[in-house]
Formats: C-alpha cells, sequence, structure tokens
C-alpha cells in the first residue's frame, strides 16, 4: 500500500520548514551552535593552530632588514643563529591574543629581587633604578651592598619598560634574568611615577620623553665610564629609545641597543587600534591602565590637567587629550603623536640597533614599520617574525621563555665580543668635536658672538666646539670682521685655533671635509637647477615672446630698403 502525505492546503510553506526544524534534535542545535561560536574566536582571535599542524611544527623563518652594505651584518648578525633560526610559539598560545593575555595575566616570570638606586633628576623628579646584577643571579643574594656593582667590569644594560609597564612587568623580569644570568649588569629605568615612586616634579613622561632617558645614560657613564653601556627598549620604551638614538647620533655613550615591539608611528598606530573590535578592546584597557596611574598622583595630575575628562577617558586618545597633550604642551594629540613617532630619526641612527617586530601585533601594527629607513640605515638590523603578539614571543611547550629575549641576549653577547665595542669608545672619545654631517634638508646651526656676530657652522656639534673656545678665537674673530664670512673661510680661521694642536687641526679637517662637499653638492645644484629653470622659461614663453618679437621687428624695419634694391 503506498503512503501518501497529506498537507493541508491552508499551511504555508514557513509552518511547513518550521514543522520540519522542530524534528531536528535539540543537542544539533547545540552542536551547530558550538561550532559557529569556534569558528567564529578562530577568526576573531587570529588562531593560527591548524596552519601549523599543516606545516609541521615548524614555525616561520625570521625575516631580516638590512642594508646590503651593512658591516653590522656581515660581521655579526650573520652569526647570530637565533636571527637565522626559526619561530615557533607554543602549539597552545597559537594566537597573537592569546600570547599577549598568557604574558599579561599569568607571565611565568622567574623570581628575582632588586636593589633600587633613586636618581634625582635637575628639575627635581625622582626616577627609580632597579639593578640586578651578575652576582645576585649566580650567588642568590637579595641582601643590598654597599655599590650597586659587585663587577664592575661587566657590561651593563639599561631597560626602558613600556607605556604603563615597570621592573616587575613579566617581560622585563625574563629579559633581565636572562641577561643576568649570562654576566650582564642590568638596570631597569622606571618612569616617573611608575615603580612605587611618587611624582616629586611636574614633569611627567610620554612617549616621545627622552630627557630622562638622556640623563640616565649620562649618569650611567659617568658612574661607569669604563663599562661598555648598552640599551634595550621595549613598546613606547622602545620608541623612547629610538627616537633618543636619533636625536643624539654618535653622541651618545651607548655602544649598541635594541628596540622591541616598537610603535614607530604613534599616529598610525592611533589610527589601527581604533580600527576594529578586538583592537578597541585592547584600546580599552590600556586606557584604564593609564587612568590608573593619573589616579595614583591624582593630586598633581589634578592641578595641572583637566581631571573630568580623565576619568571619563575611555581610549588612549581621549586620555592624551586631556593629560598628555596639556602636561607636554601639545597643541593638538595629533601634533603629539607626530613629534613624538621614532620613525622620523631612524635614518641618524649611528650605534648598531636590532629591531624586533611582529606581523601580527595586536597594538603595534606593522603598517608602521619603517622598512626603508631601516634598510638605508648600516646600523639597524630588523628582524620580523610572523606570529609573537605584543612582546609576548612565548616558545617551548611549556611557554617558559620568549624568543625575543633569547634573542637580544644572543645579539647583544656577540656585539660585545665584536670590535664595534672598541670602534664606538673611539667615537665617544672624540664625539665633542665630530659633528654629524648634515642633511640637505637641514637648516646651520648658528653661534652669536658676545659682538652680535654669527658664525655659521654644519651641525650641533660643531656648535658646541665654538662655544667651549677660549677668549682668544672670539678675539680672532672680532678683528675679522671686514673678512668673508664664508663657512668654509670662517671655519677654517677660527677652530685651530682652540688648542693649536695637531690633534686639533685633524678634528677641524674632519669638520671641514663634509661642510665642503655638502656646499659643493649644492652649488653644483644649483647651478643645474638654474640652466633646467631657464630652459623651461625660454621653451614655456617661445609662443607668445617670439610673436611679440616678429611684430617688434616688422614695425621697426617697415620702411627700410635694401641698399641693393636702391643701386638697381
Amino acid at each position: 500500500m503506498d503512503h501518501v502525505i497529506r498537507t493541508d492546503a491552508s499551511d504555508s510553506p514557513y509552518n511547513l520548514l518550521f514543522k520540519s526544524l522542530s524534528l531536528i534534535p535539540l543537542s544539533h542545535y547545540f552542536l551547530f551552535i558550538f561550532l559557529f561560536f569556534i569558528i567564529f574566536l578562530y577568526n576573531f582571535l587570529e588562531i593560527h593552530f591548524l596552519r601549523d599542524l599543516v606545516t609541521g611544527f615548524r614555525g616561520d623563518p625570521v625575516h631580516l632588514t638590512y642594508s646590503a652594505s651593512s658591516k653590522l651584518y656581515q660581521s655579526l648578525a650573520a652569526n647570530c643563529h637565533v636571527l637565522h633560526g626559526r619561530y615557533l610559539p607554543t602549539p597552545w598560545l597559537s594566537s597573537p591574543h592569546l600570547q599577549t593575555a598568557f604574558l599579561t595575566f599569568f607571565g611565568r616570570a622567574p623570581d628575582i629581587s632588586y636593589k633600587r638606586h633613586l636618581f634625582q633628576t635637575p628639575d627635581g623628579g625622582t626616577i627609580a633604578l632597579d639593578w640586578l646584577t651578575y652576582s645576585d643571579v649566580i650567588q642568590g643574594s637579595t641582601h643590598v651592598n654597599q655599590g650597586i656593582l659587585n663587577c664592575e667590569k661587566n657590561p651593563i644594560v639599561l631597560v626602558i619598560p613600556g607605556l604603563t609597564s615597570d621592573s616587575v612587568a613579566a617581560y622585563i623580569k625574563h629579559l633581565a634574568f636572562k641577561m643576568a644570568g649570562h654576566g650582564w649588569n642590568v638596570v631597569v629605568s622606571n618612569h616617573r611615577g611608575l615603580g612605587g615612586i611618587s611624582l616629586t616634579s611636574d614633569c611627567f613622561y610620554n612617549g616621545g620623553w627622552t630627557e630622562d632617558l638622556r640623563r640616565v645614560i649620562d649618569y650611567l657613564h659617568c658612574q661607569y665610564p669604563e663599562v661598555p653601556l648598552y640599551a634595550v627598549g621595549t613598546s613606547i620604551g622602545a620608541n623612547i629609545l629610538v627616537k633618543y638614538l636619533g636625536e643624539n647620533g654618535v653622541n651618545t655613550p651607548l655602544v649598541g641597543a635594541a628596540a622591541i615591539c616598537s610603535p614607530w608611528d604613534l599616529l598610525i598606530c592611533d589610527r589601527f587600534i581604533n580600527r576594529r573590535l578586538v583592537q578597541k578592546c585592547y584600546d580599552r584597557v590600556i586606557a584604564i591602565g593609564l587612568r590608573g596611574f593619573a589616579q595614583l598622583h591624582q593630586s598633581t595630575v589634578a592641578r595641572l590637567a583637566d581631571w573630568e575628562g580623565i576619568a571619563k577617558s575611555r581610549s588612549i586618545r581621549d586620555f592624551d587629550n586631556h593629560a598628555t597633550r596639556v602636561l607636554g604642551k601639545f597643541e593638538t594629540v595629533d601634533t603629539y603623536y607626530r613629534h613624538s613617532s621614532s620613525a622620523n630619526f631612524v635614518r641618524n641612527v649611528s650605534v648598531p640597533l636590532l629591531c624586533i617586530s611582529t606581523l601580527d601585533d595586536p597594538v603595534c601594527t606593522r603598517e608602521a614599520i619603517p622598512w626603508d629607513e631601516c634598510r638605508a640605515n648600516e646600523k639597524i638590523i630588523l628582524a620580523t617574525t610572523r606570529h609573537g603578539g605584543h612582546l609576548a614571543f612565548y616558545e617551548g611547550i611549556t611557554a617558559k621563555s620568549l624568543w625575543w629575549v633569547r634573542a637580544v641576549n644572543v645579539f647583544l653577547d656577540a656585539l660585545n665580543t665584536s670590535p664595534y665595542v672598541n670602534r664606538s669608545k673611539k667615537v665617544q672619545e672624540s664625539s665633542s668635536t665630530a659633528p654629524i654631517e648634515s642633511s640637505v634638508d637641514q637648516g646651520p646651526y648658528i653661534n652669536v658672538a658676545e659682538d652680535g656676530m654669527v658664525a655659521a657652522v654644519g651641525t650641533m656639534a660643531s656648535d658646541k666646539v665654538v662655544e667651549d673656545t677660549p677668549s682668544e678665537p672670539v678675539t680672532q674673530i672680532k678683528k675679522d670682521e671686514d673678512t668673508n664670512l664664508d663657512t668654509d673661510s670662517m671655519t677654517e680661521e677660527t677652530l685651530p685655533g682652540i688648542d693649536g694642536t695637531q690633534s686639533s687641526n685633524q678634528n677641524v679637517d674632519g669638520l671641514i671635509v663634509p661642510i665642503r662637499r655638502r656646499m659643493d653638492q649644492l652649488s653644483r645644484h644649483s647651478r643645474i637647477s638654474i640652466w633646467l629653470l631657464v630652459c623651461i622659461a625660454i621653451t614655456t614663453t617661445w609662443p607668445l615672446v617670439g610673436s611679440a618679437l616678429i611684430l617688434f621687428l616688422r614695425r621697426k624695419f617697415k620702411n627700410f630698403t635694401p641698399m641693393a634694391l636702391l643701386r638697381s
């Protein structure tokens, strides 16, 4: 007997659909929702476990960007096996967000104890310098010694933490323990108001404030002049470090440095962190940390900035608008971002610098990485990985170590045993007289004498030389008021009289050569530009000028009769 399914003519297609769906077991719906949620999280959190599984958990190679003529890479980085290897994230942390969150909430940092030294700045501010020496790690000592350094011959590495981090942050402890265990003396320079220290002045730090770093570096170099000094910056601390290196050029006591997960361009990062939902979560979390910092020092911040606006800040940009911009005396937030971006100073870095960034950084986007600027600077090696998160880079099945910490340790160890140390010491000794070669787009610096005379010099360094000269060269300048004030002649006449020695003449030659070469290049370019302008002017105006000239000649010689016609 045939079975016939009878349907009521009044049933609509939607009713039939609902009746069909009601026949599906409820457990299948829960399974479907669970699978949909897993797929959503897999894409939302940018998980790459399946890709790692397909590739056999081999990891991805580290991509290096450097100048083709870089002696730093040829003699140093080529021997750093970590930079030429592969990075494989911890399998159960196969996501930049999982890595970053695990670093923030768990960290698995080693248990260490610092020795604190309070450094006073000229404006009355206080900076906490937390030391971890090689002997502390080897002996496991936690007592405070009379001196900070027990092994004064060991190199020193200065660490600059991130925006709201201090020496107790997990990644800082990982780095300090690793470096100290390999014979380094580590000092963490906490930002003002962090590390449990109150604000003792009206000066605040920000993403581009390099003055505190400059004073700390000069202090360490003055206290331990014979000890090689290095620096490692992380996140916003990396931005401050690179900006400092670009501002100072060769005039820095640092022998080498490393910048980890630098934002590079704060304006681009500001746009990036407000682009997607997951980035907005980071924006909100960082804003909460900034408000917490402001609340710790409410009595000072409320007196100098808009406290009501700070308390209502829900993003980094809001906080920077109500606090950072006002305290730093910037006209707008974008002005602060542009002024503080380290990407503008990369080309002037003059010491070996290792930069490590990850392409999936959820805070500092890869769009801000200055690829071309790093490639053009022979002193910079840029190492980028496909994965790693922000300052995490966990590796191994147990996630007990950070890959970037191991890379920095290997790089600085190789740099400390290379000829770059001796070469940098020679540069430091002559830095007071050897200027940085000026660029075309930089204006000259000037020195104004007591009688109002202005002497043009090429760089900041040479400006300092003129200021430090005794009274005799100044007198000589006063006597030669009627002479030509050309830059080359002025330099040749005044600077050799500083000390009258042969070494001084050599320093002066080093000053004259780049200035003269630059002046010759400018004059050649000027002559070529003038002839080009003349050709362009003749070509573009000839139709009008030619017509006017022909009309003028016709009117002028209209009644003119040649002598040959008269004779005939």
